[in-house]
């Protein structure tokens, strides 16, 4: 196994706040894989979470990485802008900035490569085989997210290690390199059998995999590993907000948005989902600054209407758990449905 894991689980990194140097941890000392998430943090920040981590296990982690995709339209976000200043005034907070950046992802990859970081992955886009060699020569297992076939030959192509094959159902963000509607919107199961036939890597499944009997689908559909996220939203080591954590309780359906970040991704439909997103244009992460202030100050305030509410399809069946016992009940249970499947 590429990933050396002793159970086939892997901790989604989440960022935003959920991932922790506690849940990694708990996770890879139970025998999973935990990882970090680089996004919006800066690269000394990532540098301290690294070894927080490394001071609390000293199994093997992983990072996630966002790339750098095309610039919204400006005038599209003005627009948008616009629409959210009543918004603003409710909460009594300027609009963020809605500017255009790279997430300083090359310094953060360059402290990755400094901290000899076990496992990195790739989100929102390709790196380039010049940042895969440098990792390698870090001797650190890179890996690749994708929503399509097509994408999951072109990652291929840059010399990594496995694929994080990620299927529509998943909660937070589409972690592929196109963001078009109707772009990367298969059925995880679908598309992990059409990867395997385009591709001759490794691949960890993800998307709507919350317990053990679907973490025994996808290892019988050909994935190496189950990667998890709504599932450990819950664990007492993750930093998901208590409003979060409380709308997750109480269930709701979901549905992909631009509303919050100006890239689709999955949460739990709201009242600013329902009203914002119709609108809300293709611009990340532009959108995503530009409503950070708003956001904030509603989860502060405990408004759960207002926040983005990152959720997969499958997040009813989730009981929260500590993070090591989440993950030694999901290995325990996939056993249970692979033996079950095969009398």
């Amino acid at each position: 196994m590429v990933l050396g894991l002793h159970t086939p689980i892997v901790q989604a990194p989440m960022a935003g706040g959920p991932s922790t140097p506690a849940l990694a941890a708990a996770v890879s000392a139970a025998g999973g894989l935990g990882f970090l998430a680089a996004g919006y943090r800066t690269p000394q920040a990532v540098r301290e979470e690294v070894r927080a981590t490394r001071e609390l296990t000293g199994e093997r982690f992983g990072v996630n990485v966002f790339l750098p995709g095309p610039p919204g339209d400006d005038e599209a976000v003005r627009r948008y802008a616009g629409q959210l200043r009543a918004e603003a005034e409710r909460w009594g907070v300027e609009l963020g900035e809605p500017r255009a950046d790279d997430d300083a992802w090359e310094a953060k990859v360059a402290v990755l490569a400094e901290e000899r970081v076990p496992v990195v992955s790739f989100t929102f886009g390709l790196p380039r085989p010049d940042v895969v060699s440098a990792l390698h020569d870090a001797g650190t297992t890179v890996l690749v997210t994708v929503t399509t076939p097509e994408e999951a030959v072109a990652a291929a192509g840059t010399g990594a290690d496995a694929l994080v094959v990620q299927g529509v159902e998943a909660g937070g963000h589409r972690g592929g390199l196109r963001d078009e509607d109707g772009v990367g919107e298969y059925g995880l199961l679908v598309l992990l059998r059409l990867a395997a036939r385009a591709v001759d890597l490794p691949l960890v499944a993800a998307g709507g995999v919350v317990d053990g009997a679907s973490v025994a689908a996808v290892l019988v559909a050909g994935a190496e590993a189950a990667q998890l996220g709504t599932a450990f939203l819950g664990c007492p080591e993750a930093g998901t907000s208590p409003v979060h954590r409380a709308a997750l309780a109480a269930g709701g359906e979901t549905a992909l948005t631009r509303a919050f970040s100006g890239r689709r991704a999955r949460g739990l439909v709201n009242r600013f989902l329902a009203e914002h997103g119709p609108t809300a244009p293709a611009a990340y992460p532009q959108v995503h600054h530009l409503t950070t202030p708003l956001r904030a100050a509603a989860r502060s305030a405990g408004d759960a209407d207002a926040i983005n509410l990152w959720a997969g399809q499958g997040h009813r069946l989730v009981e929260p758990l500590p993070a090591g016992e989440q993950v030694r009940r999901l290995a325990d249970d996939a056993r249970e449905a692979l033996t079950r499947a095969v009398r």
